[in-house]
């Protein structure tokens, strides 16, 4: 996801304008106390045979499922889509559920609704496009008085074997009662829906209807509705939809989009009629780029426009297409859409395809052109680095830029270029491994999914042909080339800043982006390079994507499978980052030989003045002009705020030097070096 602040700048601008100077610190003599960041840990949610103690799956772990048919059609002189949905519901859990909850994201549209009112308020930013990462282009151009406003869903039957249900819609939650309770352990049942809503204009946020030179694009997702999670933490999770983002049970669904004869139509998942809505030559196009790595025209610049492009001259095209498993779909359909695509090098030889649409205009050697190799590299890196992909297509749209991504497809600007494009590309389709593969629950711990996604894509920014966007931290953390770690320090200076366990609705956008995706990736990086080192991070953060893949997973999960799976009591730094905003202060008060002699040892005086402290390296410069490093482990501080340590010297020593790579978010590195006497 994307944040509405210029292209040109990052949460390190903003912070700079809108936060505490960095050098303000806390008394010296009180701040830290050990006993505090020290002690045992209660996580928000405890271990049980549902969720085990080492962060699992519990052998009497359930899931409920939510499988979907859906008939859709877009009817271009009205701007609405009508749908005909029929949802199979399998309540996996323990208890009898007597009615159901859907989610109704389209509601959000209302003038009327929640989201709506609170926005007007000025509480939480703008639910339209809570995507992360920049603002909207300078064009597209959009409407003097944009459609931000529709009434919503309009629901024309919710039926169960084909008789109608009793209902309550209210806000962007829909209530079904049934007449017999749906059992535990099993039971199943199907619920039709059949619905249409107006599309809202451009600039709706993440779903949109975005004008090009040859036609509008319709960018529709959250375009039917979704069956509400039911867990064992809270029974039916029924947040409204303000703005954050989605919890969802995985499945199967099987959908069709019917629209004009002229339309290409790019979605989740598997098109499984092609032979019915694409020509030949586009048929074996498709098939020359799946043996392709280079990207392969499937319908050309010149050829958008041209009705021999089409299968048919006139009426109405159905496109069908199919995914599992995945927790929800999206497609965008136009008659504008030049299409390329490539292949995707998967682990253990198995491949998938990249694919790009976008209109005429995105055409460029520096622009979308090369979306699709952009594509290709993310999706190769991710998959070979963490999980492999799991769906047989990827596609990129060129739209209006809502910087916004659904299973198998990713919404993006089509004025995006360079590295930009790659940025957002890669950012986006990183959205596959969190939330889509891992399903956490983005509307109250959004850090599962920013934070997590924004770390992966370090990695891939410096493996993307050779470095060639490299490095992340200075495109995004530190614009200005400065160091990443520094960035952060007026974020852990600001006593009001929320912390990244705050519910994603109750961070501002002052702090959201700041927070929840700098912090909270910047946190991952430090975990992985500094306390834990890559040995065993990478082999624990493998095992928690692939232990839950397709599951729903709560941050005291997370913490649990990393202490168990890299062996590291972390209940300090899960305190001190994530359940605090606590700064760190550390340095060098004195040196002396012990019996002042060199060859005998040199005693090392400590301090830290800020509640957090981590790891760090001590680097001791000799007179010979040698030098070693030393670890400090966290434990050197478990008894006080000024500790000593002992360390080999056996020669003189002109300078000790602590963190001296500028590794960590030190509040102060005034006390950071210390010159022998």
């Amino acid at each position: 996801m994307k944040v509405w602040i210029p292209a040109s700048l990052c949460c390190a601008l903003a912070l700079a304008a809108c936060l505490p100077a960095a050098t303000q610190t806390a008394p010296a003599s009180t701040a830290f106390d050990p006993q505090a960041l020290f002690a045992p840990l209660q996580l928000p949610n405890p271990a049980t045979a549902i969720r085990d103690g080492a962060g699992r799956p519990g052998s009497a772990f359930w899931q409920n499922r939510a499988d979907y048919a859906i008939r859709a059609r877009i009817d271009p002189a009205t701007r609405s889509l009508h749908g005909d949905e029929t949802i199979t519901y399998t309540n996996h859990s323990p208890d009898a559920l007597d009615a159901l909850w859907l989610q109704l994201d389209q509601n959000a549209y209302r003038a009327d609704s929640r989201g709506a009112l609170t926005r007007s308020a000025g509480s939480a930013g703008d639910g339209r496009n809570r995507s992360g990462l920049r603002g909207p282009p300078a064009t597209p151009p959009r409407p003097e008085k944009p459609n931000l406003s529709t009434e919503g869903y309009q629901l024309d039957a919710v039926e169960l074997d084909g008789k109608p249900l009793h209902y309550l819609a209210d806000d962007t939650r829909l209530r079904v009662d049934l007449p017999t309770a749906l059992r535990g352990h099993g039971g199943q049942l199907k619920l039709r829906i059949r619905y249409h809503y107006t599309v809202p204009g451009t600039w709706g946020g993440r779903t949109a209807i975005t004008p090009t030179r040859n036609g509008e694009i319709y960018e529709i997702a959250q375009w039917f509705p979704r069956m509400a999670v039911y867990d064992d933490l809270r029974g039916w999770d029924t947040l409204p939809y303000l703005g954050s983002e989605f919890y969802l049970e995985y499945g199967t669904i099987d959908y069709s989009v019917t629209v004009p004869w002229n339309w290409i139509v790019a979605g989740s998942g598997e098109l499984v009629n092609p032979a019915e809505v694409l020509t030949p030559a586009q048929r074996q196009r498709l098939a020359q780029a799946a043996q392709s790595d280079a990207t392969v025209y499937i319908r050309k610049p010149e050829e958008v426009g041209d009705p021999a492009s089409r299968p048919t001259r006139a009426g109405t095209q159905t496109w069908r297409f199919h995914m599992s498993p995945t927790r929800d779909v999206a497609f965008a359909a136009s008659p504008a859409f030049v299409w390329d695509a490539a292949r995707v090098n998967l682990p253990d030889g198995k491949h998938a395809l990249a694919m790009s649409v976008y209109p005429a205009e995105a055409v460029g050697a520096d622009k979308w052109d090369r979306s699709t190799e952009y594509l290709k590299g993310a999706l190769e890196h991710f998959s070979s680095k963490w999980a492999p992909y799991p769906w047989p297509v990827a596609i990129n749209l060129g739209g209006h830029g809502a910087g916004m991504e659904y299973p198998g497809i990713v919404f993006d600007g089509f004025n995006d270029g360079g590295k930009f494009l790659f940025w957002i590309t890669a950012h986006e389709i990183g959205h596959t491994w969190f939330p889509m593969m891992v399903g956490s629950n983005e509307r109250r711990e959004a850090f599962m999914d920013e934070a997590f996604n924004t770390f992966i894509d370090v990695y891939a920014q410096d493996a993307f042909n050779h470095g060639e966007y490299a490095p992340k931290r200075d495109g995004e953390y530190a614009p200005g080339g400065g160091n990443p770690v520094d960035e952060i320090l007026p974020l852990l200076a600001d006593a009001n800043a929320p912390t990244l366990m705050a519910m994603p609705d109750t961070i501002s956008e002052k702090y959201r982006h700041p927070l929840t995706y700098f912090k909270g990736a910047l946190g991952l990086v430090l975990l992985r390079e500094q306390i834990l080192g890559p040995a065993r991070f990478d082999p624990a953060f493998r095992r928690y994507i692939a232990t839950w893949s397709w599951k729903h997973p709560t941050s005291s999960d997370f913490f649990r499978f990393m202490e168990s799976a890299a062996g590291e009591d972390l209940s300090w730094w899960w305190r001190g980052w994530y359940f605090n905003n606590w700064q760190l202060d550390l340095g060098i008060t004195g040196a002396s030989y012990v019996d002042n002699d060199p060859a005998k040892g040199l005693k090392v005086q400590l301090a830290s003045r800020q509640k957090l402290v981590m790891p760090a390296t001590l680097r001791i410069a000799f007179a010979d002009g040698s030098q070693r490093d030393v670890r400090v482990p966290v434990e050197a501080w478990r008894y006080g705020a000024t500790p000593s340590i002992s360390v080999d010297s056996h020669q003189p020593v002109t300078q000790l030097s602590l963190d001296p790579d500028h590794a960590l978010p030190d509040a102060d590195r005034g006390n950071n070096a210390f010159r022998m006497p």
